[in-house]
């Protein structure tokens, strides 16, 4: 049985082909059909270079409905999709092209002179280019072949894309994710999220990424819903399509931008059915902002790269600020203390905080090339370590904690980062704030917290730290506060602890 992810994705908009898929912010139009059709004579081309079976398409492109034809093209001849984020530099492809050894390169055409030689030299076959307007050779060698391609069969378990972990500490590691490791995932969030046939989809995220690629393309595209198309986050772009649009999904740092604006209002969101936020924590006072000034919850929820979606908060029902919500169904979820023994929830109370651990058809089949660090992921049982660490509240809902790697173990005592940013992100002048450790010769680590201060805002970081004694035990209360102008973030949001591990140690 052939359960290849793009035939999936096919059936849902195989009944509105010529309804419009894509809208870009200049004015372009790409119906269903075209999709396919450029999509056909793509694989059509792929499939003349004759590549071994497994093959892996490295794609390093600006995002553009051509790129969502040419990764569609992948799905449909068989082949292994492996997306790089554009903002990647020529010494940190070297490591991707040397690691995942792919066929071909697919780069943009300002890269093929840097890249080309780099990729040849790792093994790849071939080289073209793709610009966001259309230019690059890619549409002009795929142009002579038919737009009419049969999808070749894939089981569920055969791989259909390699991502790359962000990298927030430490190499990044190829996720391999299956057929049907992506098909169980988008067919359990369009039901879950309630998608309706009317659906429009903002589109302003990357599709380097679960986030832009995995949940908001394949959701739109099994829906049959049209994408309002944004190449970046663009404030007033964005505000421009969102009364036009029902279902916006972004990081927190959208919404904040939104928030900020004075016509992002209720009339302005008239139309929306849901804002979704993923990829970094939403703090809860976006949150709360957010619906006082819209009257939207946002709905926030928990995925990785080796899992997809894990967690959500529900469609209908309460949608609670601080958590990523339940389960969602067909996927375990449990948390372990220290000793890998599973914590137990009482009704009506919070559990202790542990490491959460995860099972289901979503979960990745393992590092690409490293065996190693596979084992290591996955216990004895066959569960997913994630590597974050979470706490169930009294209804059952998920919070995250902070990353393993990130507890801070201070005079024997162990400190959860979160559980202080958050106090501190709540006092006046604070626009966020993060918590690490620092190597300490009296305590082991030192709790230590950088703070980004609001525009305007003058803070004390002693009157800080005196306000902390007062309402947390003193073991957790931050040796030394920073001040700075901003966190450094990857490009998913997500704070980058090990870059400032490395900028305050020592001082």
């Amino acid at each position: 049985m052939n359960q290849n992810l793009f035939d999936m994705l096919v059936q849902g908009f195989k009944r509105r082909m010529k309804d419009c898929a894509i809208e870009t912010e200049d004015h372009r139009y790409y119906s269903f059909d075209d999709l396919l059709r450029g999509s056909g004579r793509m694989a059509h081309w792929l499939a003349s270079l004759q590549l071994p079976k497994g093959s892996r398409i490295a794609v390093q492109v600006e995002k553009s409905p051509e790129a969502v034809m040419l990764y569609l093209a992948t799905l449909r001849a068989g082949m292994v999709f492996l997306p790089l984020n554009d903002d990647y530099q020529t010494a940190e492809m070297q490591y991707f092209l040397s690691d995942a050894a792919p066929e071909v390169l697919v780069c943009r055409p300002d890269r093929a002179a840097a890249l080309g030689p780099m990729a040849q030299a790792a093994g790849c076959r071939t080289c073209v280019t793709l610009g966001r307007q259309r230019d690059g050779d890619l549409i002009q060698w795929a142009s002579p072949f038919p737009d009419a391609f049969v999808t070749v069969p894939r089981r569920a378990d055969d791989l259909a894309s390699i991502l790359y972990t962000s990298g927030t500490t430490g190499r990044s590691k190829g996720a391999m994710l299956t057929h049907g490791n992506l098909a169980s995932n988008a067919r359990t969030l369009k039901k879950y999220w309630a998608w309706q046939p009317s659906d429009v989809l903002l589109h302003a995220l990357p599709i380097f990424h679960i986030h832009g690629l995995f949940v908001a393309l394949h959701a739109a595209l099994m829906n049959g819903s049209k994408m309002l198309w944004l190449a970046r986050f663009d404030l007033d772009q964005v505000i421009r399509y969102l009364p036009r649009a029902t279902v916006m999904m972004g990081v927190p740092t959208f919404y904040v931008r939104l928030l900020n604006d004075a016509r992002v209002n209720r009339a302005c969101t008239a139309g929306m059915r849901l804002f979704i936020s993923g990829s970094a924590p939403l703090l809860e006072e976006t949150f709360t902002r957010f619906e006082a000034q819209t009257g939207h919850t946002i709905l926030e929820r928990y995925g990785m790269s080796e899992t997809v979606m894990m967690t959500s908060n529900p469609y209908q029902g309460l949608r609670k600020p601080g958590t990523v919500g339940r389960p969602l169904p067909g996927i375990d979820l449990r948390l372990v203390n220290a000793q890998g023994q599973r914590i137990r929830q009482q009704q009506g109370k919070a559990s202790a905080i542990g490491g959460v651990e995860v099972r289901g058809p979503n979960v990745f089949l393992g590092y690409w090339r490293m065996p190693e660090q596979t084992k290591e992921a996955f216990t004895a049982d066959g569960w997913f370590r994630t590597g974050d660490m979470g706490q169930w509240d009294e209804d059952g809902y998920l919070s995250l904690v902070g990353r393993s790697k990130d507890l801070i173990i201070t005079g024997g005592y162990n400190v959860y980062p979160k559980e202080i940013e958050l106090l501190i992100d709540e006092m006046p002048g604070v626009e966020e704030s993060a918590v690490i450790g620092l190597p300490d010769s009296d305590f082991g680590e030192a709790v230590t917290a950088v703070v980004v201060p609001r525009a305007g805002a003058l803070l004390d970081p002693k009157a800080m730290m005196l306000s902390l004694k007062g309402t947390i035990a003193g073991y957790k209360v931050p040796k030394r506060i920073y001040l700075v102008d901003a966190l450094p973030r990857n490009t998913m949001c997500k704070v980058q602890k090990n870059l400032l591990r490395d900028q305050f140690a020592g001082s």
